[in-house]
């Protein structure tokens, strides 16, 4: 495994996003999501302006974002959703850097909580080695078998 590059953090509202973080984070997600997943979906679900937007850049490049909502907003627990890694870092563990700051900034922001969410099932070992156990039945969203997972 190569090791993964250091990136910096930023945990940002939507309001507080700038024009440049904002294009970066949607285009990200459009190109793993939509095309590199062959997923046809709306990724834009009005959501956003209830999130804090983790981003991961190096420069001026984003390379691992995540969604994180407060409980009660996606799920009755807090969430994290939108979880990538840019093609680049995949297999650096720069995936795990990801979870892990974002785990870190939720509960900087809301105290510690359980975090639900609802993951691709292939990524099911990926999120169990961060504490989330298997909370539901396999089912599908978008064509993509999911599981929702529970972090106590």
């Amino acid at each position: 495994m190569v090791s993964a590059p250091s990136l910096q953090w930023h945990f940002s509202s939507y309001g507080a996003l700038t024009l440049q973080q904002l294009y970066a984070l949607l285009q990200l997600r459009s190109e793993v999501f939509v095309v590199e997943q062959n997923c046809v979906f709306q990724d834009m679900d009005g959501a956003d302006d209830q999130a804090m937007h983790l981003l991961g850049t190096q420069g001026e490049q984003l390379l691992a974002y995540a969604r994180c909502f407060n409980a009660g907003i996606k799920f009755k627990e807090a969430s994290i959703g939108r979880v990538i890694t840019h093609a680049s870092l995949r297999g650096t563990g720069a995936g795990h850097a990801l979870m892990r700051q974002a785990i870190a900034s939720m509960k900087m922001a809301w105290g510690a909580q359980p975090i639900r969410i609802g993951a691709q099932a292939r990524l099911e070992k990926f999120y169990s080695q961060h504490g989330f156990i298997t909370a539901s039945a396999p089912y599908i969203e978008d064509g993509i078998p999911h599981i929702e997972m529970l972090r106590p």
